[in-house]
């Protein structure tokens, strides 16, 4: 959505983030767009594709995010929850054709 705003003869186009603050939703939103990493685990079986992530956020810093393709079914009825279990954060989960993009924010360092 954006805000016009008329200066004489002329019209121009800014965002509403540039005129108030965004809401929760609207930053959590940005926040998945800008993933820090991805992973496509698309055809990686059970619990390999948790392990993976699981890996891969060990590697990242406190607070980065990570995008996760995974497939229907198990993978993303197991993998988020395991992650949440693990005190990380599922920011989203996103259909796409035959599989989900999950978005985590990882856990602040212990």
């Amino acid at each position: 959505m954006k805000a016009v705003a008329a200066i004489g003869r002329h019209r121009y186009f800014k965002p509403l983030a540039i005129c108030r603050k965004m809401s929760e939703p609207a930053q959590t939103a940005l926040d998945n767009r800008h993933a820090d990493a991805e992973l496509d685990l698309r055809g990686v079986i059970c619990p390999y594709n948790f392990v993976k992530t699981k890996l891969k956020l060990e590697t990242m810093q406190a607070g980065e995010i990570l995008a996760v393709i995974l497939d229907e079914g198990d993978p993303i009825r197991n993998v988020p929850r395991s992650v949440s279990d693990d005190g990380h954060t599922v920011l989203a989960q996103e259909s796409l054709t035959g599989a989900y993009r999950v978005t985590i924010r990882k856990r602040a360092a212990a």
